[in-house]
């Protein structure tokens, strides 16, 4: 989650807000909403003041430096490094030292955070989970939909497990789907919890049809992909949600993270996929991001695709003759063979995504999904390669 420093004051709990200019806080009022409100000058700060004393007290100040604060006495939000922009919605409070940037409008990749902890635990989690209850983050999510001032064209759930959440969660999605109807959502999820019935019908029925499901599958046998999760009883949870997820209308996407274990058996994988799950929308097949439990398991987790060309095309080529759409994600374009390609996609969040030098003068860097922000050249097998000349992509 991106973090920009700043300094509170006069914001005793944890409060959700749309970034404003006063330029344009008339337009975008509601009583039921909170701003920050940024002001340049000690006139701006002046005409702010004016207006809560004329009854909107849900306006914080936002400025750049203490002295633009004049006699300002309220609730108070000081820039110290990096810059909110105009249709932020942040979360600030005085025991932080930063306000968490939960929706960012000049952003690509858009995702709320719904909660850390997990039924899994994955060789390979980026976002190692915790116990300890979260459950208010459901309340900030909601939030979150109503302080939108856009409707981004596509916006992700994650966790953790979302489906934790229980009945909380169709609350959540509702409420999207009604402040921003056009926009597509893409859930996060192992699917374990829809393995029950009546569980999955409370969930899904009548759910809004712009919901993709992102299911992780990690082998064509139980022992597979349990091992993977570790989480015994995980393989047969996961194909029982997705045959309810499939029972409700729901899209699906599979998606195979690319650890040694996953790639040793890919093959078998790709093959069950084809002949039992023909009906999800798409598989992706995506590189291990560098970071949190990966890190702890580097014989598994730390892998150079190159090493790995011959089973990735032949997964590719079961998949096709199958008719199940496949695409590549994480993964830059010179570590996988050039018939490849075409089904890489830039998917690394624009906030995450970085490139190692070479990629300076890389005739395909515009169309390569780069590399995570926390690879390590020369400390991580995946290896960089510029790719020179005139090459179709």
């Amino acid at each position: 989650m991106r973090k920009v420093r700043v300094q509170t004051q006069g914001v005793e709990y944890r409060t959700v807000a749309r970034v404003v200019s006063l330029e344009n806080l008339s337009a975008q009022w509601r009583p039921e909403l909170r701003f920050l409100v940024r002001a340049a000058d000690a006139r701006a700060v002046t005409k702010i003041a004016q207006l809560r004393s004329a009854g909107l007290a849900n306006l914080i100040l936002l400025i750049p430096n203490r002295d633009a604060a004049g006699q300002w006495q309220a609730e108070t939000v000081l820039e110290t490094g990096g810059t909110l922009i105009d249709g932020d919605v942040v979360a600030v409070a005085d025991h932080m030292n930063h306000a968490h940037v939960l929706f960012r409008y000049t952003d690509q990749h858009h995702t709320v955070f719904l909660t850390n902890r997990c039924n899994s635990y994955c060789l390979m989690c980026s976002q190692p989970p915790t116990k300890h209850d979260d459950s208010w983050l459901a309340n900030e999510a909601v939030q979150v939909a109503n302080h939108m001032a856009s409707s981004p064209h596509t916006l992700g759930f994650s966790g953790g497990e979302p489906l934790l959440l229980g009945e909380h969660l169709r609350r959540v999605l509702d409420t999207f789907a009604h402040h921003h109807p056009n926009t597509r959502y893409d859930v996060l999820s192992n699917g374990r919890l829809l393995a029950d019935p009546s569980d999955a019908e409370h969930l899904l029925n009548g759910l809004s049809e712009r919901m993709t499901w992102m299911v992780p599958l990690y082998g064509h046998a139980d022992f597979l992909h349990d091992f993977v999760v570790q989480s015994p009883g995980a393989f047969e949870e996961t194909l029982a949600g997705l045959l309810n997820l499939h029972r409700f209308g729901q899209a699906i996407q599979l998606r195979i993270v690319l650890i040694r274990p996953v790639l040793e058996n890919l093959a078998g994988l790709c093959e069950f996929i084809g002949r039992n799950l023909p009906f999800v929308r798409e598989v992706a097949l995506m590189a291990c991001e560098p970071i949190g439990f990966a890190l702890a398991n580097p014989e598994l987790t730390d892998v150079d695709l190159r090493d790995w060309s011959a089973e990735l095309s032949h997964g590719f080529r079961t998949l096709k003759r199958a008719k199940v759409p496949a695409i590549l994600m994480n993964a830059p374009l010179c570590a996988l063979p050039q018939t490849l390609w075409p089904y890489a996609h830039k998917s690394i969040s624009d906030w995450k995504r970085t490139f190692a030098e070479d990629c300076a003068t890389c005739t395909v860097k515009a169309e390569c999904a780069g590399l995570f922000s926390w690879h390590r050249q020369g400390k991580h097998a995946m290896k960089i390669q510029k790719i020179e000349g005139i090459i179709n992509v």
